[in-house]
C-alpha cells in the first residue's frame, strides 16, 4: 500500500493512507485532523459496531460519522473492503436482505475483540475525545443531508443538460429549502 506522510501548517504529522481518506474537519486553531485511525483501528471499530447489533455497510459509515460528531466520515471505498476482509478472516458473516448485506459478528470476531480489549478501549477513548472536541459542530444528520443534496445535484447534472423547466424546478426546491431552514 502506498503511504505518504507530510507536515501540516503547524508542524504536526499528517498521514494520508488507507484509513485517512474520509472527510476531515478543520476547527479554529486545530489544523487538519490527519489520519483518524491507525492501521487496523477501523477494522476494530467496525467489528465493535457489529457487536452492538448486526449492521449494513451504510449504517456502519453513518454510525462512525455520528460517534465522531461529524468530524470524520469513512469512505465507502474503505469500509466495504474492510467488511469483506472481516468476513474472509471469519470475524463476521453476512446475509443478504433486499440486495443489502447484513453483517453479523461470529464467535471468532468476539474472540478477536476480547483478545484486543486494551486496543479497543484506546480506540474508543480517542473517538470520545474527538466527539467531545467537535460536539459543538454541525450535527452529523445535517452534514449527511447537505452531502445528499450535493450528490443528487451532481448525479442529475451528469446525465445531461437540463431543460428550462427542470432548472426552474431545481432552483425552486433549493430556494424553498433555504427559506425553511432560515425559519428554524
Amino acid at each position: 500500500m502506498f503511504h505518504r506522510q507530510s507536515r501540516g501548517e503547524r508542524g504536526e504529522r499528517c498521514s494520508h493512507g488507507m484509513f485517512g481518506r474520509g472527510r476531515h474537519e478543520h476547527g479554529p486553531g486545530r489544523g487538519r485532523l490527519g489520519r483518524m485511525f491507525d492501521h487496523g483501528d477501523l477494522r476494530t471499530v467496525i467489528l465493535q459496531l457489529i457487536t452492538e447489533k448486526p449492521r449494513h455497510g451504510y449504517e456502519i459509515i453513518k454510525a462512525i460519522e455520528e460517534q465522531l460528531a461529524g468530524a470524520y466520515t469513512p469512505s465507502p471505498g474503505v469500509v466495504y473492503p474492510t467488511l469483506t476482509m472481516l468476513e474472509e478472516l471469519g470475524y463476521t458473516t453476512t446475509t443478504t436482505t433486499s440486495s443489502k448485506k447484513l453483517h453479523t459478528i461470529t464467535p471468532e470476531g468476539e474472540a478477536y475483540l476480547a483478545a484486543n480489549r486494551s486496543a479497543v478501549a484506546s480506540i474508543l477513548a480517542r473517538i470520545k475525545e474527538v466527539r467531545e472536541a467537535h460536539g459543538g459542530g454541525p450535527a452529523p444528520q445535517i452534514l449527511r443531508a447537505m452531502e445528499n443534496l450535493k450528490l443528487a445535484l451532481r448525479m442529475r447534472l451528469s446525465r445531461g443538460p437540463l431543460t428550462e423547466e427542470q432548472i426552474r424546478r431545481a432552483a425552486a426546491c433549493i430556494d424553498a429549502a433555504a427559506t425553511e431552514i432560515e425559519e428554524i
